[in-house]
């Protein structure tokens, strides 16, 4: 496998195995997560997926798994609870590094920020017919980031080339870290079913790595609105090359350090209820 591929993926898939369309319990989900941990891909692996009602059913049921728990919390409910109970937490076995939020309005961000322990990072739902100026302000804020929704479990909720670029554009012109969650299983741009229901609607789906080179292209400022629909709707991996020091798209380059740099400080991750299908997918390919 080439560097520049693994800088470009590096712990990019937070595991949402409780999430829709898997939609598992949450034992055969931390299965799966320590089980990851020990395959030849978990350099891939990013935080585990965890609503914050569900904390303490995960204490019970953690001593039956060795791994290390890297967290990032949904939260739900009463935020002041909430967030008392993360502080509660005292187990070497678990970090929270992350928690996201449902959308909210942007002053009811304002009011949450001062709240979230320093060292946590925070993702806020953007959803994409929202105002989305007004949240870009609220979020140029010491570890606040946004959150974009990929897909789903409907035809309609997958957001169309503009949407996504326009966003992604807008975060990085106000250097707003952020997420992507649902939809990102597969590599390319390509149609499959919504669901794993025999009767399931199939949708054009977002690629992973459409997504993910796109990011890092607009971060480093190498590439323009007009060619954004253009690495979103590419089909075809021979336009993407990847060596020791450097990937490409068609005659668009981005280094090592350029591709870290915006792993690092801007496209964090994508939330996905599989692992297995985007390592399925790289192994088709043939990329690792």
């Amino acid at each position: 496998m080439d560097a520049s591929l693994k800088a470009l993926l590096s712990s990019v898939v937070d595991y949402a195995g409780l999430f829709p369309p898997a939609k598992l319990e949450l034992q055969p989900a931390m299965a799966n997560y320590a089980q990851y941990q020990r395959t030849p891909y978990s350099w891939m692996l990013g935080r585990f997926i965890l609503p914050s009602s569900r904390l303490q059913e995960f204490e019970q049921l953690l001593p039956d798994y060795p791994a290390q728990w890297l967290l990032s919390i949904i939260m739900t409910g009463d935020l002041q609870k909430a967030l008392a109970q993360l502080k509660s937490l005292n187990n070497p076995k678990i970090a929270i590094a992350s928690l996201e939020f449902p959308p909210l309005p942007p002053r009811e961000i304002e009011n949450i920020l001062p709240l979230i322990p320093p060292e946590v990072e925070s993702f806020f739902e953007i959803p994409f017919n929202s105002d989305l100026q007004s949240y870009l302000s609220v979020l140029q804020h010491p570890r606040a980031a946004a959150k974009i929704r990929t897909g789903g479990v409907t035809v309609d909720a997958f957001p169309n080339f503009a949407q996504l670029y326009q966003s992604i554009f807008a975060f990085a012109q106000a250097q707003i870290p952020f997420k992507a969650t649902a939809g990102l299983h597969h590599l390319l741009f390509s149609k499959h079913p919504v669901s794993s229901e025999a009767n399931s609607p199939v949708a054009w789906m977002h690629g992973f790595l459409n997504v993910a080179i796109l990011a890092a292209l607009i971060y480093q400022q190498k590439l323009t609105p007009e060619l954004a629909v253009e690495i979103l709707e590419e089909t075809f991996l021979n336009n993407f090359q990847f060596t020791s020091d450097r990937l490409s798209w068609k005659d668009y380059q981005l280094n090592i350090s350029e591709i870290t740099s915006a792993r690092n400080n801007f496209f964090r991750s994508f939330g996905s209820c599989s692992f297995q299908e985007p390592i399925d997918d790289l192994k088709d390919m043939r990329l690792i």
